[in-house]
């Protein structure tokens, strides 16, 4: 197996899923005692989180960059970014190492294109929805034309990862309001494009297709270390 080094912490809530499903998925596929050889940078997410909040993400991203050569230095052959909407500096850390990044984007729109989705509704932080970078990214690498909610839902989304999901909080009258906006809407699929968002909306209790980013992050990595 390749070692995956994985920049994490953004929330640390869905970094802990990331590393228990890297797990679970090498002893699934492997059996006996095997298990995912990782190297794990953690950050201090309210530094970012600040960052994000004033539109310095050159500050993000420059950190991004210094743990990825640490984790190249430690022995990492790939990386992961365990978030969606630091995805935005992904350039940044490319650019810092000689190793892959396994963009969270890519393992979406594979499974999206797979599925015959073509116009999903995206879910995310409103950083990942507003901006293009996400969008972009999925429109020119896969073809796919991303929707997204009104901008009084977009700001309630936004609220509920950052002041429930990622502080451990999973609200049940957050979960009604999130099913009802769904349900509202005219789309052939859900992109859970916030990595935290699969612990409001599971996947298998939705009425139409849901592509979780987390999850399918985790089964590309999966892909690539065991290659």
């Amino acid at each position: 197996m390749k070692t995956l080094g994985v920049l994490g912490g953004m929330s640390w809530e869905s970094t802990a899923l990331y590393y228990r499903w890297l797990n679970e998925g090498v002893r699934q596929r492997l059996g006996g005692l095997h298990s995912a050889p990782l190297l794990l940078w953690s950050c201090d997410f309210a530094q970012i989180a600040q960052w994000q909040q004033q539109g310095q993400w050159q500050l993000g991203g420059q950190a991004l960059a210094q743990a990825a050569r640490q984790l190249q230095q430690a022995g990492a052959e790939g990386l992961l970014l365990a978030t969606n909407t630091m995805h935005k500096v992904a350039q940044e850390i490319e650019a810092a190492v000689d190793i892959p990044l396994l963009h969270i984007a890519d393992a979406t729109g594979q499974a999206l294109v797979a599925q015959g989705i073509r116009q999903p509704l995206l879910l995310a932080t409103a950083y990942t929805m507003e901006q293009d970078f996400y969008r972009q990214h999925l429109r020119q690498h896969w073809g796919i034309e991303v929707q997204v909610p009104e901008a009084t839902e977009r700001a309630e989304i936004q609220r509920i990862i950052f002041a429930e999901l990622c502080q451990g909080v999973i609200a049940p009258s957050s979960q009604d309001w999130a099913r009802q906006l769904v349900a509202q809407q005219q789309t052939d699929g859900l992109i859970l494009g916030c990595t935290e968002l699969g612990l409001l909306l599971p996947p298998e209790q939705q009425a139409l297709p849901v592509l979780d980013s987390a999850r399918l992050h985790v089964q590309a990595a999966l892909d690539w270390m065991l290659d």
